[in-house]
């Protein structure tokens, strides 16, 4: 296990409210690590970092993921949420990665926010 998959587990998956969660190379749109049963079709990895290239056309049309619309709540350079019923899925983008996340029903959407954003501050404050 690497250094991003610890990340993914104690600071997502370990808070209960962060049901998967990956960090792709938002240059390359690759895979660097996933939570476990979270698979990131290359294609998807690339619709991630292509919804930071327009963040206002992705909050005109939301998002496609996993056969669901998802309705964009937020979109900015650094951040993007989106909304499906009671799912959602978080997007940050650090300067090399992009960090995803979704939770469900039974979690907490701001606290699926907070972990994911801490993350991303950590590691912006690495420089990465």
């Amino acid at each position: 296990m690497n250094q991003f998959h610890n990340l993914i587990n104690d600071c997502l998956i370990d808070t209960k409210h962060v049901e998967s969660a990956a960090i792709l190379v938002a240059k390359t749109a690759t895979v660097t690590a996933a939570s476990a049963r979270f698979q990131v079709l290359p294609s998807q990895a690339q619709m991630f970092v292509d919804a930071f290239k327009n963040t206002t056309l992705t909050r005109e049309r939301g998002f496609h993921f996993q056969d669901k619309a998802y309705a964009c709540v937020r979109a900015d350079r650094n951040s993007i949420y989106c909304k499906y019923a009671t799912r959602g899925l978080i997007m940050v983008k650090t300067a090399l990665y992009i960090i995803v996340a979704t939770y469900n029903d039974s979690m907490y959407p701001s606290v699926c926010v907070e972990a994911v954003e801490k993350l991303a501050v950590y590691l912006k404050e690495k420089g990465k």
